[in-house]
């Protein structure tokens, strides 16, 4: 099936183009629904069940990280040295003090 693109109004690629991602889309939904179903029957067969073996996994969850650092102009406004440095970080690195100036 060849399609004269050149011959489409932009309406009518754009109306094409919108077919082809729902397309596109339901492909990539099905496939995912048959490994899924797959992947169940091979635990099934080994005598688990897929949530169970997943559950196994464990995704490991952080803690919220403790503050090190204080704004000295604002007590309330903390880092805990994870991430992008704040702007006051910066800022009082720039004027000449150290993180340990800043450290809680």
């Amino acid at each position: 099936m060849e399609i004269e693109l050149e011959l489409l109004s932009l309406k009518e690629l754009k109306d094409l183009r919108a077919k082809v991602d729902r397309a596109i889309s339901g492909y990539e939904d099905r496939r995912k629904k048959e490994a899924l179903a797959e992947l169940e029957e091979a635990a099934r067969k080994m005598g688990f069940s897929l949530s169970e073996l997943t559950a196994l996994t464990g995704v490991r969850k952080r803690k919220p990280a403790v503050p090190k650092y204080a704004n000295p102009a604002d007590a309330t406004d903390t880092w805990s040295g994870r991430g992008r440095r704040p702007r006051w970080v910066t800022a009082a690195l720039g004027a000449g003090k150290s993180l340990e100036d800043l450290a809680i």
